[in-house]
């Protein structure tokens, strides 16, 4: 099984990955930080480095993707390659940060890329408020994450609650992070565990899908 795990910045994706992984011996499949070469200067100069960086991203996510495929075990990923093409590549192009040569030059990149791949059998959508964000790049104090602008910050959570509304690719389970702290509450991150359990094995949940779209079944956890 493939499980993807889809947040903005500082929503918990490498946190729940990692306990995810724990919990189910699943292989864990994260993403490319420490290597990434454009990251902190993208940060520095957000118009000179945004195409560069986001070629690299989906570069690398869609050789992710090839390589969980490959895989025999189940493997649960921190971001997808649909989150670039649909959350971070339209930011840039909107905020005047990627020229509109550059944005439909990687779209038509993403595009091809699209039609080789395969959706997540699960996406959870870690949802945050601006805040709990904030609080969460602070604490893991990356100082190339110090440069965040917070009206980019802000711009990508509407368009990840956008994105999550309509998302139609498969099965989608939604954790308000605001409310449902995994990392600190035990409870919580059983009460998550259960809810992933009824997604991919049918298990019995108490928590009714709210307003699933014909091609989704999605679940809110509040």
């Amino acid at each position: 099984m493939h499980i993807a795990i889809a947040g903005n910045i500082g929503s918990g994706k490498t946190s729940l990955t990692q306990l995810l992984a724990k919990h189910y011996n699943w292989v864990p499949q994260y993403e490319d930080v420490a290597d990434n070469p454009y990251l902190t200067s993208f940060y520095e100069d957000m118009q000179r480095w945004s195409f560069n960086l986001q070629v690299f991203f989906l570069n690398t996510r869609f050789r992710h993707i090839i390589d969980i495929h490959k895989q025999k075990k189940s493997v649960v990923q921190d971001r997808t390659i649909y989150e670039d093409a649909y959350i971070f590549a339209p930011n840039l192009h909107e905020m005047g940060l990627m020229s509109s040569r550059d944005y439909n030059n990687y779209l038509s990149l993403f595009e091809l890329i699209d039609s080789f791949i395969q959706a997540p059998d699960l996406l959870i959508y870690l949802k945050s408020d601006i805040p709990t964000l904030v609080s969460h790049i602070q604490q893991r104090g990356r100082p190339y994450e110090d440069l965040i602008r917070l009206d980019y910050l802000k711009n990508l959570n509407e368009r990840y609650d956008e994105w999550a509304s309509h998302y139609d690719k498969g099965k989608l389970l939604v954790v308000d992070v605001t409310k449902v702290r995994f990392t600190e509450n035990k409870e919580d991150l059983g009460y998550v565990i259960e809810q992933v359990d009824a997604e991919l094995f049918g298990l019995f949940t108490d928590t009714e899908p709210e307003k699933p779209s014909p091609k989704t079944r999605t679940k809110r956890i509040k």
